[in-house]
């Protein structure tokens, strides 16, 4: 990590923030607006602009987004010979989801300034791009919790979390990745405190009211139970329990209708699912939870009992490791505000 007189030095570090047609707006643009705050903040923070900030790409000039919202790209990657930290935002993967070999010049540039010492970071599916570079083969990183599959499918030499708010990674710690959405504060947060000391992180979070996601990213997972493995019989069972999830022991009617013996049952629905009948049940349980807690002011006993348990004691402990939250703070946390639900049309 850096000494505190590298972080006071004068000369700005040059940070590439890295356009490209699948690149999300609002991704972008929060990024550079938060690394080039410090001109307005009150004096005293530091001594100089610690970040010099460029948007930069293929070729300089106007750019249209994902979101079909131009920008301006301030400087070509050909005219670039150095940079310190190099930020590829959030990117929109269509129907299709990410296809290789698009960007070749990019990539190429990427590995090359790594090289020379350049740190890598992605916000959320940025990810995508970084690890065509080959760099984080053998590493670990995050990536949003919806992508996940399909990043472990295109990139299966990196270890993928996508319940880690922020991995650090590489010999140097140069490879850095954040994961779902929003994370990109905490992506931005650790790069000032990196270079600048954790006050200025801290006042650049209280100036624009960025979020330290410290709990992880597991209260923020929706359960959704795999059904593209093709077992007919594993997916009646599936079917049947999506929605009958609180009656007692469902794992054996799950067993009758599928037609299999238990043993054959849990074997096969644990290779067609990848989770055991008993956890695909409690997941689904969990997720009823999490949207009662989110919408109703019922007592956790009672929808512990509504979701099929009927010890609230166990239910709060399985809540706590499946979510990382107990359910009293999840409410807190998640609880849809009055002033919206005032409004709410469902």
């Amino acid at each position: 990590m850096p000494n505190e007189a590298d972080r006071t030095r004068l000369k700005p570090r040059h940070v590439s923030l890295v356009a490209i047609p699948d690149a999300v707006v609002s991704t972008l643009s929060g990024v550079f607006d938060v690394m080039n705050a410090f001109s307005v903040l009150p004096p005293g923070l530091t001594e100089a602009q610690p970040f010099e900030v460029q948007i930069v790409g293929l070729e300089a000039g106007p750019l249209i987004l994902a979101s079909q919202v131009p920008i301006t790209v301030q400087r070509s990657i050909d005219d670039l010979d150095a940079t310190d930290i190099i930020i590829v935002p959030s990117i929109l993967l269509g129907p299709g989801g990410w296809r290789k070999g698009r960007y070749p010049q990019l990539v190429e540039w990427v590995r090359r300034m790594h090289d020379r010492g350049a740190l890598l970071c992605s916000a959320c599916s940025g990810i995508f791009l970084l690890a065509e570079t080959g760099l984080f083969d053998g590493a670990e990183a995050t990536v949003h919790f919806g992508y996940a599959s399909a990043f472990s499918a295109a990139f299966p030499h990196v270890s993928i979390h996508p319940e880690r708010v922020l991995v650090v990674s590489g010999r140097r710690e140069e490879l850095i990745s954040s994961g779902a959405s929003m994370t990109w504060h905490d992506l931005v947060l650790y790069l000032i405190s990196r270079h600048m000391g954790a006050s200025a992180a801290q006042t650049i979070a209280r100036f624009f009211a960025l979020q330290w996601h410290q709990d992880g990213l597991a209260p923020y997972i929706v359960f959704e139970g795999r059904n593209d493995h093709g077992d007919t019989a594993i997916q009646v069972a599936q079917d049947w329990v999506a929605t009958r999830f609180s009656v007692a022991n469902p794992l054996e009617e799950m067993t009758r209708r599928a037609g299999l013996t238990e043993r054959t049952f849990k074997r096969r629905f644990t290779r067609a699912t990848g989770v055991s009948p008993m956890a695909y049940v409690q997941r689904l349980r969990i997720e009823d939870a999490k949207r009662r807690l989110e919408t109703t002011d019922i007592s956790v006993d009672e929808i512990s009992w509504q979701v099929g348990y009927e010890e609230p004691a166990f239910f709060r402990r399985l809540f706590k490791r499946i979510t990382g939250l107990a359910p009293g703070v999840y409410r807190r946390r998640f609880r849809i505000p009055d002033y919206a639900r005032s409004t709410s049309k469902d």
